[in-house]
């Protein structure tokens, strides 16, 4: 039952993840790709709730690997700074790529600390 519980809240997150980038990329600045990194970041911050929550083994799986598995995208954001190097956009790739780690990874950080003072 889990593991069809995780295969459909990935399925949830993937579409969570594209409805809100076709929603927000006409709307931000096409110079980086910042739906990517809000993606990222947003889902880094809840996977570090919920892992700082200690959710039960099931409920990390199903949230954590499935619902968040699915939603984040660090597979684009690793193709977007390739594409942004190859368009010699050299500069943009390396900020795109170092801010989208520092910052996912300092969002899961906070996320987890809010987790173990609830």
């Amino acid at each position: 039952m889990t593991t069809l519980l995780m295969a459909l809240a990935g399925g949830l997150g993937a579409g969570t993840r594209w409805s809100l980038d076709a929603w927000l990329r006409p709307r931000v600045s096409p110079r980086l790709p910042w739906t990517t990194h809000l993606i990222n970041i947003t889902g880094s911050l809840l996977l570090g709730l919920i892992v700082g929550l200690g959710a039960d083994d099931t409920w990390h799986t199903v949230l954590g690997t499935g619902f968040l598995g699915g939603y984040t995208t660090f597979s684009t954001a690793s193709v977007e700074s390739v594409h942004l190097a190859l368009d010699g956009r050299h500069r943009a790739a390396t900020v795109n790529a170092v801010g989208m780690l520092v910052l996912s990874v300092a969002a899961a950080s906070l996320g987890y600390a809010a987790g173990r003072a609830l």
